[in-house]
């Protein structure tokens, strides 16, 4: 009996130490934060793995969205954007996409460089899930209104975040920001751009001071005059100060025009913008209405005070940081050079 409990005792011993030394190799969950979940990984020698695997792998959080809680990488690697607004965000806070939206063939300058390893999927109404798929995103960010009907497929790619439709682009910076963990980064952005802005505003006012200025957009089949109720315009005559026509009317955002009607609108000041600088017929529109004896004659033009901008740099003015930065460098030296 002795023997006997003695071999029962030492095989019950070493089940309890197996027992204890499989619970210490077990990976200690460390919560991070409120709704941040963390996650250990296990090390791995001689295997090589993705930025994708390694984000996926190590930390997470949980995020409120427009589909209700998600689980994402707390430091995403691989982000895909999903609007023609968010490279311009993603890369103001400091994030280089893998693959985005794009209006045009090739990026604005400023983001040439930066994105020169972006892919470009163009625009549709449902986004190319191959080309998504080959990206190998680690996050999917995209507008609500624009990306609910995909939601499914996209987060069978990766955790796809909804964003909400906003009148504002700070408003969807401050979204994009929430979601990366970089609410600081935003706010940066926000007030460089205002003092930017300030600074434009009285270099210009010293330019040209109360003179009235009109801002013309040529496009394929008309022409538009964008009012101080428009982004656009706004940012022209309320952000940098540029004195609008008194008659423009007061409860329009914009309007759209013959040629006829520009001598009615005849500022001291022309800012023209190509809607397209490399469509043929935008430049066709434009050779056409410099013929014309009504151009001849309005007094921006007599006074050589016409600026010619425009093209992909212009176009998302008024709805992301890096083209309002853009546009205020741009306009200042067309004013500078003609003043």
């Amino acid at each position: 009996m002795k023997l006997k409990y003695g071999v029962f005792t030492g095989v019950i011993l070493l089940l309890l130490f197996l027992s204890a030394c499989g619970q210490s190799a077990e990976p200690k969950a460390s919560g991070s934060g409120e709704g941040v979940t963390s996650q250990s990984t296990a090390a791995t020698s001689n295997t090589s793995t993705s930025d994708s695997e390694q984000s996926s792998a190590g930390q997470v959080k949980v995020v409120q969205t427009e589909m209700g809680e998600i689980t994402i990488p707390a430091s995403p690697k691989r982000v895909v954007g999903l609007s023609v607004v968010y490279p311009e965000l993603l890369y103001a806070l400091g994030v280089v996409p893998v693959a985005v939206q794009n209006y045009h063939e090739e990026f604005p300058k400023y983001l040439q460089e930066p994105f020169a390893s972006t892919v470009k999927m163009g625009i549709g109404k449902t986004p190319d899930f191959e080309m998504i798929l080959a990206a190998n995103p680690d996050l999917i960010l995209a507008p609500a209104w624009w990306s609910k009907k995909d939601y499914d497929q996209l987060s069978r790619i990766a955790p796809t975040v909804l964003l909400p439709e906003r009148e504002e682009w700070p408003e969807e910076l401050q979204d994009i920001a929430a979601v990366l963990g970089k609410e600081s980064e935003a706010k940066k952005v926000m007030a460089d751009l205002e003092q930017h802005e300030k600074q434009g505003a009285e270099k210009l006012h010293s330019l040209i001071g109360d003179e009235t200025v009109l801002y013309v957009r040529v496009m394929e089949k008309e022409i538009i005059l964008n009012g101080p109720n428009l982004s656009r315009g706004a940012f022209i005559h309320k952000r940098l100060g540029l004195k609008p026509l008194s008659n423009f009317p007061k409860d329009e955002a914009s309007l759209t025009i013959s040629m006829e009607v520009l001598p009615e609108y005849d500022a001291d000041h022309l800012i023209i913008q190509l809607d397209d600088n490399e469509n043929p017929q935008i430049k066709k529109k434009y050779e056409e209405m410099l013929s014309t004896s009504i151009w001849k004659n309005l007094k921006a033009v007599k006074e050589n005070h016409l600026y010619l901008v425009g093209g992909k740099e212009w176009f998302n003015l008024g709805m992301a940081p890096l083209a309002d930065n853009y546009v205020i460098d741009d306009i200042v030296a067309a004013f500078e050079e003609k003043n």
